[in-house]
C-alpha cells in the first residue's frame, strides 16, 4: 500500500457514522464503502478510517470539486491548513495578500469582524476533525482489531493538535469528546483553560501508547506529542495567565535526545524530498503527493500564491508549471527587515537594487527576491509590489524533481514540528527562566540553529547579543511561512499595540496600533448565534 494513499483516506462518509442496527455488521456491497461494523474485519480499514481524520486538516474532502466534507464554493479555499496559514501569516508583517476576495482585505490591515469567513471556515473545519476523532475513537474501540490501541492515540493527538489550534486563534470553543457521541445536539463551551487542561491530560494520556519517535511517519508518533506539548506550554501564560517555562525544557529535551538531526540543508524542510522517511529534521507533517494528494492547497497554495508571472515566476523558483503565478501573498518591507540584516549586509546604504535576491547576505535562509517595489502603495495592490517569498518548492532539495511529480501540485509537506523549533522553544524557555546557566544554554541551541543557516560559526551569537527581541526575530527568521507568526508576536506582545508596527497594520501605510482584544479572534458570528450555550456573548471587544 503506498504511504501517501492512506493520509488522502479512501472512505466515505459511512465509515465515520457509527450504527447501533445490528443488520449492518455485513460487508457492504459497494466495495470502496467500509461500515462502521466491519472495521476490525481488516487492519487496512483501520488505517483507512484513520486516513479520513489526518486527510481532513489538509485537503477539502474524497473527490475533486463536489467531494467537500463541507460545502464551499471553493473548497480549496477554506481547508484547515490554507485558512490557518491565512490567519497566522497575512495577520502579520510575513505576508501580505494582494487578492480581492471577501476576508483577504480584512485579515491584511487587522480590522477582522465575526462575519470574515476565513474565522467561520477554520472553526467549522476544526469542529468537524474533532467530530471525526470522536467517532472514530468509538468504533475503533468497538470494531477494531490490531494496532486499536495505537490508532485511537492518534486519533487523540490529531483531536488535541485541533483543539490547541481552537484555543489559540478563538479561546473559548465547543467542546465534547468520544464520551458525547457524534449527533444533533448543542455542546457546550470550554473556557480556554478547561481546554488547555484538557489537551495536556490527553496527551501525557497516550504518550506512551503512540509509536516511538521516527517509526511511524507521517502518522504521530511520540515525539509529535512532546511537541505539541511544549508549544502549549510555551504559550501558556497567554492562554491561562500561569508560565510553564521548565515544562517546555523538560518536553523540548525528550525530543532533541530521541534521535532526530538538523537537516544539513535548511531548504529540504521545505522541498519536495522534505519527509521524515529522508529528512532526519522532520518531525510530523502533513503529507502531500502530486499524484496521491491532490488540491490546491498547504505547500501547493503557499508555492502558487507567492509566485507571479514577472518576478517570482513558479517554473523558475518553485518547479511547477500549470496553473501557476496567482501572484497574491508576498511580504511587507518590514520582514525585510527582520530576515536580512540589511546594515551588516549593504552598510548605511539603501539595498542595491542589483541585488533583488539579497544573495549578499550570508544566511542561507533568506529565500526572497524584491519586487517592482519594497513598498506596497496600498493593502489591494498587486502582487508585484513587495517582497516575494520563494521558501517553498516543489522540486527536491537538490533541484531536480520527485518521483511522483506533478506540474500542477506540490509533494512537498507542510511541516508541523520539526526538530528546529524544539532548540528555538527550548532556548526561549531557558532565557525566560534567567541565570547565567540557563542563558548559556539558550545561546548555545540558538548557535546550534544559526551555524546550519551561515554554514560556519560567523553567524553566533553570545549571551550579550541575546535579548527578547532577538528571540522573536531569529524565531521569524527560522519558520516564516510555517503558520506560526501571529502566535509568536502575540507571546511577545507585539501583535497588536504600537511597539511593533508593519506596513498596513491598522489599515495605514506606516502601521498603526492596534487594539489588544484583536489578539483572540471573534467566535464567527454564523456559530454565535446558532449555538445558545454562548448566550449570544462574543470574544470581548467584539
Amino acid at each position: 500500500m503506498n504511504n501517501k494513499i492512506f493520509i488522502l483516506g479512501i472512505l466515505l462518509s459511512a465509515l465515520m457514522i457509527s450504527s447501533c442496527v445490528k443488520d449492518l455488521d455485513v460487508t457492504p456491497k459497494d466495495p470502496s464503502k467500509i461500515l462502521a461494523g466491519n472495521l476490525g474485519d481488516d487492519p487496512v480499514y483501520m488505517k483507512m478510517a484513520l486516513g479520513k481524520l489526518y486527510a481532513s486538516f489538509i485537503i477539502s474532502g474524497q473527490g475533486a470539486n463536489g467531494g467537500d466534507d463541507i460545502t464551499a464554493a471553493d473548497g480549496n479555499f477554506f481547508t484547515t491548513m490554507r485558512a490557518l496559514w491565512n490567519l497566522q501569516e497575512i495577520t502579520t508583517d510575513e505576508a501580505i495578500c494582494a487578492w480581492g476576495d471577501i476576508g483577504i482585505a480584512d485579515l491584511n490591515t487587522q480590522t477582522w469582524s465575526p462575519s470574515n469567513p476565513f474565522l467561520t471556515a477554520l472553526y467549522q473545519r476544526l469542529a468537524l476533525s474533532i467530530t471525526y476523532a470522536n467517532d472514530f475513537i468509538n468504533n475503533a474501540t468497538l470494531y477494531g482489531g490490531s494496532d486499536a490501541d495505537r490508532y485511537i492515540a492518534e486519533a487523540r493527538f490529531l483531536r488535541a493538535l485541533a483543539y490547541y489550534w481552537a484555543i489559540d486563534l478563538f479561546g473559548q470553543f465547543p467542546f465534547t469528546t468520544e464520551v458525547d457521541g457524534v449527533g444533533k445536539f448543542f455542546p457546550k463551551i470550554g473556557t480556554r483553560t478547561e481546554i488547555f487542561e484538557y489537551i495536556e491530560s490527553e496527551l501525557l494520556a497516550i504518550e506512551n501508547t503512540l509509536g516511538a519517535p521516527r517509526s511511524s511517519y507521517p502518522q504521530a508518533d511520540q515525539a509529535a506529542a512532546w511537541m505539541l506539548l511544549a508549544r502549549l506550554y510555551l504559550n501558556a501564560e497567554v492562554y491561562t495567565g500561569t508560565a510553564r517555562w521548565n515544562d517546555v525544557v523538560t518536553y523540548t529535551d525528550k525530543v532533541i535526545n530521541a534521535g532526530y538531526s538538523l537537516a544539513a540543508n535548511y531548504r529540504q524542510n521545505f522541498s519536495a524530498d522534505n519527509d521524515g522517511r529522508s529528512n532526519p529534521e522532520m518531525i510530523f507533517a502533513w503529507e502531500q503527493d502530486g499524484i496521491h494528494v491532490q488540491g490546491y492547497v498547504g505547500t501547493t497554495f503557499i508555492i502558487e500564491s507567492s509566485s507571479d508571472s514577472r518576478y517570482i515566476r513558479a517554473e523558475d523558483f518553485h518547479g511547477l508549471t500549470s496553473n501557476t503565478n496567482w501572484n497574491g501573498n508576498r511580504a511587507r518591507v518590514q520582514f525585510l527587515n527582520v530576515l536580512v540584516d540589511t546594515i551588516a549586509t549593504y552598510g548605511n546604504v539603501p539595498t542595491p537594487e542589483a541585488d533583488s535576491l539579497f544573495l549578499q547576505t550570508n544566511d542561507n535562509r533568506v529565500f526572497l527576491k524584491r519586487k517592482k517595489s519594497k513598498n506596497i502603495p496600498s493593502p489591494s495592490s498587486s502582487g508585484d509590489y513587495g517582497i516575494g517569498v520563494y521558501k517553498f518548492t516543489a522540486r527536491n532539495a537538490d533541484g531536480s524533481r520527485p518521483a511522483n511529480y506533478n506540474t500542477a501540485y506540490a509533494c512537498t509537506d507542510f511541516p508541523v514540528f520539526r526538530l528546529a523549533d524544539a532548540y528555538m522553544m527550548r532556548a526561549e524557555a531557558r532565557y525566560r527562566l534567567g541565570g547565567a546557566a540557563n542563558i548559556d544554554a539558550a545561546v548555545a541551541d540558538i548557535n546550534r540553529i544559526r551555524e546550519r543557516a551561515y554554514g560556519n560559526t560567523s553567524g553566533n551569537i553570545t549571551a550579550a547579543d541575546l535579548d527578547l527581541d532577538f528571540l522573536i526575530d531569529e524565531r521569524g527568521r527560522e519558520f516564516y511561512y510555517e503558520a506560526q507568526r501571529r502566535t509568536d508576536l502575540i507571546r511577545f506582545g507585539k501583535f497588536t499595540g504600537g511597539d511593533y508596527l508593519w506596513q498596513w497594520k491598522g489599515g495605514a501605510f506606516a502601521g498603526a496600533s492596534t487594539p489588544e482584544y484583536l489578539n483572540l479572534f471573534p467566535i464567527p458570528g454564523d456559530e454565535l448565534s446558532s449555538n445558545p450555550n454562548y448566550n449570544g456573548v462574543n470574544n470581548p471587544g467584539y
